[in-house]
C-alpha cells in the first residue's frame, strides 16, 4: 500500500500483498569521511562498537535521571511511556531528550552527534530518542527487523541515511537479551508483507507484529552473514545502520538491561508522507522537527 499523496518514486517498496524479492541497497552506507578508528569497518559491517563512550560517573547521572522520571506515577500516564505487555513494567520511554535536560545536553556533544555526522556526511537531527528497558526475569525482547523498513513505511523516511546509537546504561551480557545483529545485512533491503493497520503503533511498540521479515528471510540472511552480538559494560555503545537486521531475545536472567537509544537522521533525508501507511506515526516516535543539532 502506497500513500496516495506521495509524489516521489519508492525505491524501497514494502508492506506488499505477497512475497517480494530482496533488494540490493541503492544508497551508500557511509556518506562522509570517517575519522574515528572504531568506525573503520562500518561500511562493511553496518555497525561499530565503541568501548567506554561514557564513563561510570556519566552513566550514573543518566541512570539516576531516568529512575527519577519513571518513579513519578503521573509520568507513567504519558503517551510516550510504553508498558510491557506481560510484566506491566516500563518497556520504553520515547522523546527522552525532551524530557531530560541531562540527556538533551549529552546527545548534542560532538563525541555523540559527531559520530553520526561522520557516517551520514551532513548535519543531523534527532529522528527518535528513547530508553529501552529489559527487566530481569520477564523482559520481552525485540524480534528480528530492520528499523528503516518501519521508518520508511510508516514515517516516510526516503532513504536509509540514518544511524542509531545505543548506549548501555547497564552491563550488556551475552545472556541478558543484548542486541544481536547480522553483519553486512544492511546492504540488503527486505520487503515485509501485509498492509499497515491504522494506529497500530501502540501495540507494535509493545510486541512487534507488523513490519517483520519472514522466517525464510531471517534464515537466508543469517546463513549469509552470521550473527554478532553487542556486549559490554555500562557506558559502551553500539552505532548501527538503520537498515541492518537486528533483534534481541527475552531476558530470563535476574540482570536487567537498559539502553539509551538515539536515532540521528541526515537533514538531507527528511521525512515525507509515509510510503506504506495512511498516516504518519506521532512525532514523539518519528520527529518532524528537522532542526540540525547545534
Amino acid at each position: 500500500m502506497s500513500s496516495p499523496t506521495h509524489t516521489l518514486i519508492d525505491r524501497y517498496p514494502t508492506r506488499t500483498t505477497g512475497p517480494a524479492p530482496h533488494l540490493e541497497r541503492a544508497d551508500p552506507s557511509v556518506w562522509g569521511e570517517v575519522g574515528v578508528p572504531a568506525l573503520a569497518n562500518f561500511e562493511t559491517d553496518g555497525f561499530a562498537i565503541l568501548d567506554s563512550l561514557l564513563d561510570r560517573e556519566e552513566v550514573a547521572v543518566v541512570a539516576a535521571e531516568l529512575d527519577h522520571l519513571t518513579r513519578d506515577p503521573e509520568f507513567l500516564l504519558d503517551e510516550r511511556v510504553i508498558i510491557e505487555k506481560e510484566s506491566n513494567r516500563v518497556r520504553s520511554v520515547f522523546e527522552v531528550h525532551k524530557l531530560s535536560t541531562v540527556v538533551a545536553n549529552l546527545v548534542r556533544e560532538n563525541r555523540i552527534a559527531g559520530l553520526a555526522r561522520q557516517i551520514l556526511g551532513s548535519e543531523v537531527y534527532i529522528h527518535q530518542s528513547r530508553i529501552n528497558f529489559l527487566p530481569g526475569l520477564r523482559g520481552t525482547g525485540f524480534y528480528w527487523h530492520s528499523d528503516f523498513e518501519t521508518w520508511h513505511a510508516e514515517d516516510g523516511m526516503p532513504a536509509p541515511r540514518a544511524v542509531s546509537l545505543s548506549i548501555a546504561l547497564t552491563d550488556n551480557f551475552p545472556f541478558n537479551g543484548s542486541l544481536m545483529l547480522m553483519p553486512g545485512s544492511h546492504r540488503t533491503f527486505v520487503p515485509c508483507q501485509g498492509e499497515t493497520p491504522d494506529a497500530h503503533y501502540r501495540n507494535s511498540l509493545r510486541e512487534q507484529e507488523i513490519g517483520i521479515p519472514s522466517e525464510s528471510d531471517i534464515t537466508e540472511l543469517a546463513g549469509r552473514h552470521g550473527i554478532a552480538q553487542f556486549t559490554g559494560g555500562a557506558g559502551s555503545a553500539l552505532l548501527f545502520d538503520s537498515n541492518i537486521m537486528h533483534g534481541s531475545s527475552n531476558n530470563i536472567t535476574p540482570f536487567p538491561r537498559s539502553n539509551l537509544f538515539i536515532v540521528f537522521n541526515s537533514v538531507e533525508n527528511t521525512l515525507e508522507a509515509p510510503y506504506a501507511a495512511r498516516n504518519p506515526r506521532p512525532t514523539y516516535i518519528g520527529s518532524r522537527d528537522f532542526t540540525p543539532i547545534a
